[in-house]
């Protein structure tokens, strides 16, 4: 936002001195020389430049600068104002590369002078370029000249380091600066915003106004961005005022660093309302809705404006396409999603890393993993968004092996890994009870320092409790810090997954004696522990905690544990009632649950209705078929039964067999009842022939076999 501002300041400046350089033309021309034929030689070439000069201005200003580099090529003579002209054109188009060539040809000449405004875009180029060798050698010839001291200058050098990430050098340049201006002060509150130090950006913006220093839109929007990302609504109210005071509140960037300001503290009444007092709002301006609306769950919402935008004839940009097609994945529409696929494609947008990285976490969520990893594949450049995606939608998946492999070619690439990727690949090897993959992951973890992170520490012990490993899970637990409600969620999800249901109730009543403070996922934790051990009424104490207490809507899945809980009470038309009953839509998962509790309690009728409601959601489920016919044979009721099995031969319905697998030498292997596919069966199938007979020779004989073996 700075860097746009410098083009128009520079152009102005350049303007005015090609009016200087053509003022002192008129001097010269005024002025009377002894020898009347040496200024008849002089005469011609300094007006030709000044012409030349304008037309290679108007070239650079209309993009052609193929056209401007050819004239410039062919000039006779060049004169700054040539080579400023045409370095700025190429600053100006972003193609710093060439613009850092050309200065470098210009610097070595010995007939031109090297000045601030030069000297500027050549610091400029470098911050583009995140080429801070090159900047660092300009500042220090800055220094060595003296150039520094040009507030135009001082403000390059600033801008520069604040764009390769060089915060503390930038802030140290801005301190020392003589005179500072506008650009100066909205140049280090950007870096520091953008960097993340959002606090101490407010805090020069603060002395800015102290200083009595003239704002801008650039200046206030960035302050707004700040008070968003602190979520400081009474500090963004009051800047809110000051531009409205300015008169710069309707301006595009103002409105939209407002609108957005108010949707990220909460208050979307007013982010919505900014926007529609929009006179014309901008693809940002649209952007930063259709983002506020994914970010806040409200996708369709944000969908809608989406075809709307479209309406207005706005042009989305990469950033646009990329929200729209994060709402599609929190949505999991693969249909909307391959539209908007080619939307892009069409758009020429896909080589975007916002929106590749989009595109691979919609196919990831959809299930289609493969197309997640071709996308992947075929990009020119990742970032580490890219590789914690790739990971996260392999692991989502449940596959392990693929997802480790992906961390260990990320590593080899030089991209450090994320507390997300390891998290991802963690919570895969718990899922899949890798408990040697989790450990390398752990040892990984510690090595980089990131095992302290919120994340890390919950998949760690997420995974070594899913892994059986319940006292190394307490031990990392233990060693946590009592400011963290995800590592207490994890251990209490912990122990109800190991029937250690009391010790996830007592830990769960800890909570509050620490500072702490439920989420929801947390109740789900302590009211599956209350499901586990058949403590109904702690059960409803603890549901009804959740909105009276914590002001906590149960969702879906808070509703999933009650039903179970009434299930395993034998409460199972109070559980038919409740399921009935739910503000959600009713799903398979939670007649499932009613159609297994039916059959082991031999409720035919009960048991009939669940399978009913499962067989309409899913007509072709086999576990529902099959369940129903052993709860109608278990009753006697036989040639209901057979109606089933019949039912089930008619539309071809088969039971898909159980997966099992084991993980010998880095390598897992999965199989099925009777599977005879693994290329060692053989020998596989002849050692179960030893251990099914019970003979004390052939223990003795297959002791000497696995002897061998591992010698």
């Amino acid at each position: 936002m700075v860097l746009s501002l410098r083009p128009l300041i520079t152009r102005r400046l350049y303007t005015k001195s090609c009016f200087a350089y053509a003022d002192s033309v008129d001097i010269l021309l005024s002025e009377e020389h002894k020898d009347s034929t040496t200024q008849n030689q002089h005469e011609p070439m300094q007006i030709n430049m000044l012409e030349l000069n304008s037309q290679l201005r108007n070239l650079t200003k209309s993009g052609d600068l193929k056209s401007a580099r050819d004239m410039f090529d062919a000039l006779p003579h060049r004169d700054e104002i040539s080579w400023t002209t045409m370095i700025s054109g190429y600053v100006n188009a972003s193609d710093s590369s060439e613009a850092l060539s050309l200065f470098s040809k210009m610097w070595v000449l010995p007939s031109i002078r090297m000045d601030p405004f030069i000297l500027s875009l050549a610091l400029k180029a470098c911050g583009l370029n995140v080429d801070v060798n090159c900047g660092q050698t300009l500042h220090g010839y800055s220094v060595k000249t003296g150039l520094l001291n040009s507030v135009f200058v001082g403000s390059a050098v600033l801008d520069m380091y604040m764009k390769n990430g060089r915060v503390f050098e930038g802030c140290r340049v801005f301190d020392d600066m003589p005179l500072r201006n506008v650009v100066s002060w909205t140049a280090i509150i950007t870096g520091l915003v953008r960097a993340g130090f959002n606090s101490r950006g407010l805090f020069y913006f603060a002395n800015m106004w102290r200083d009595n220093v003239d704002y801008d839109s650039y200046t206030f929007a960035i302050a707004l961005k700040a008070c968003a990302d602190l979520e400081l609504l009474n500090y963004g109210r009051e800047i809110h005022a000051r531009t409205m005071k300015k008169g710069v509140d309707t301006t595009s960037y103002v409105a939209n660093s407002l609108a957005a300001m108010y949707n990220k503290c909460g208050k979307l009444i007013y982010g919505s309302r900014m926007f529609q007092n929009m006179s014309k709002p901008d693809v940002v301006s649209w952007t930063s809705i259709i983002t506020t609306y994914v970010q806040t769950g409200q996708e369709k919402l944000g969908i809608v404006s989406f075809k709307r935008m479209r309406e207005c004839d706005v042009c989305p940009n990469e950033y646009t396409c990329a929200a729209v097609i994060s709402g599609i994945a929190n949505m999991a529409r693969l249909d909307w999603g391959q539209q908007m696929h080619a939307h892009v494609s069409r758009l020429g947008l896909t080589g975007s890393l916002s929106v590749s990285n989009s595109l691979m976490t919609m196919y990831s969520k959809c299930g289609l993993s493969n197309s997640a990893s071709l996308i992947f594949r075929e990009m020119t450049k990742r970032d580490v968004i890219s590789w914690s995606t790739i990971i996260a939608g392999y692991s989502q998946e449940g596959c392990g092996e693929e997802a480790f492999e992906l961390l260990s070619w990320m590593r080899k690439e030089g991209t450090k890994p994320t507390e997300f990727a390891l998290s991802s690949v963690l919570s895969v090897s718990g899922s899949m009870a890798v408990l040697d993959q989790g450990r390398q992951i752990h040892a990984y973890a510690l090595t980089v320092g990131l095992d302290q992170t919120a994340l890390v520490r919950s998949s760690l012990i997420n995974m070594y409790a899913k892994c059986g490993s319940i006292k190394e899970a307490e031990k990392i637990f233990s060693a946590s810090e009592n400011d963290d409600i995800v590592s207490w969620t994890a251990m209490i999800n912990g122990y109800a997954e190991h029937g250690d249901s009391q010790e996830a109730i007592n830990l769960f009543e800890k909570i509050v004696h620490v500072g702490l403070r439920p989420d929801s996922i947390t109740f789900i934790g302590v009211l599956s522990a209350c499901s586990h051990v058949g403590l109904l009424d702690l059960g409803f104490h603890y549901f009804e905690s959740m909105t009276k207490d914590y002001k906590i809507n149960p969702c879906k899945e808070h509703y999933g544990c009650m039903i179970d809980l009434l299930c395993r009470a034998g409460k199972l038309s109070e559980a038919e009632n409740m399921i009935r009953t739910m503000p959600f839509e009713r799903d398979d998962v939670v007649w499932s649950t009613l159609l297994r509790a039916s059959r082991e309690q031999g409720n035919v009728e009960c048991g009939r209705v669940a399978a009913e409601q499962i067989l309409r959601l899913d007509p072709d489920c086999a576990g529902t078929h099959i369940a129903l016919a052993n709860i109608y044979a278990s009753s006697g009721k036989w040639r209901e039964a057979a109606d089933v099995r019949k039912l089930m031969k008619s539309r071809g319905v088969i039971k898909e067999p159980g997966w099992s697998w084991i993980k010998i030498k880095e390598k897992v292997s999965a199989f099925v009842s009777g599977d005879k596919s693994h290329p060692q069966c053989e020998e596989i199938y002849s050692l179960l022939e030893l251990i099914a007979s019970k003979d004390e020779l052939v223990f003795q004989e297959l002791a000497s076999i696995l002897h061998v073996a591992q010698g």
